[in-house]
Parts: C-alpha cells; structure tokens; sequence
C-alpha cells in the first residue's frame, strides 16, 4: 500500500463513503479504456472537485500504474487542482501583455481585499485566487477570468467592487 493512503484525513473524498462511491465508479467504469489514467482524472475533477494526493495514491493502485505518473499529470494539467476551490474561481493573466500591463498591482490589491494569495481560497469558501500563463485577452491588458468571464482593462481600484459581486 502507498503510503498516501496509510492516514487518509477524515475530509478527504476517499473518508467520505458517498465520494469514495463515486471515485470507485469512476474508476470501474473507465480502467479498461486507453488512456484511463487521463479520462479517470477528469471524471474525478469533474465530478469532486479537486484530486487529493490521497485520490492520486488510490487511482495509481486501481489503475497498477506509479504514483509518479498519476501525480505527474496532475500538475503538469493546469485544470487539475489538489485541493478543494471555492465557489468562484478568479484567475490573473501572467501573459506579457498582462503582465506589464498591471497584472503584478492587480495581484497585490486582490491579496489586500480578499485577504489569500494565488492558490488559496477565501476563509468562506466564495473565492479561490489563481494564475495562469495566458488568456488570449492580450489586447484588453491587464485582464483576468471570472470563472469563465473574461474582465479586460482591470485597474486595481476596482477590484473591491468585483469581487463583492462574488463573495456573498
């Protein structure tokens, strides 16, 4: 047994009997398909949420294949995530444009407002705060992704009423 699965915390999916149910499906329902390891992580982000290193242990076990290779498209996959996000998800442009555009001061006023830094998620749960190489917006820099709503021409001062739109 890998030892990612030795002490299993009590909120992870794989504790929780419903979510253990619902990985156990995804992973029957998909193990013999080519490309399972892939498929099997998109049907967990989808359907959880997140792929905890525990789930990543579970579905190397399931599938026989290393756990290096589970966790290696985890993170090479940008739309992967290890840990839950929250109800809203705001992602900051680090292409060039972007980038010297703003994108720094809109990073720094975001951690002023929301209080979390790329990668985290609001104490409520309403925010996750990311970044990401590029949203083909080059031409509105600096710009930024609401869950899928691009919002170009940002200027940090008005953040603040943004973000209340998404916090409540």
């Amino acid at each position: 047994m890998l030892k990612e699965l030795e002490h299993i915390a009590e909120n992870d999916p794989l504790a929780r009997p419903e979510q253990r149910a619902i990985i156990d499906r995804i992973l029957v329902e998909n193990k013999d398909l080519p490309g399972a390891t892939m498929v099997v992580l998109n049907e967990l982000q989808s359907q959880i949420g997140y792929i905890s290193i525990p789930m990543q242990a579970y579905v190397a076990q399931k599938l026989r294949v290393p756990m290096s290779e589970v966790n290696g498209v985890v993170s090479f996959y940008s739309f992967f995530t290890t840990t839950p996000r929250g109800k809203h998800t705001v992602k900051f442009c680090l292409g060039t444009a972007c980038y010297v555009g703003g994108t720094p001061r809109l990073i720094e006023k975001a951690k002023e407002v929301l209080g979390v830094n790329p990668g985290e998620t609001t104490e409520n749960g309403a925010i996750t705060v990311e970044t990401c190489r590029c949203i083909g917006a080059c031409s509105q820099a600096p710009a930024m992704v609401i869950d899928k709503t691009v919002q170009g021409r940002v200027h940090p001062n008005q953040l603040p009423q943004i973000f209340k739109k998404y916090q409540d």
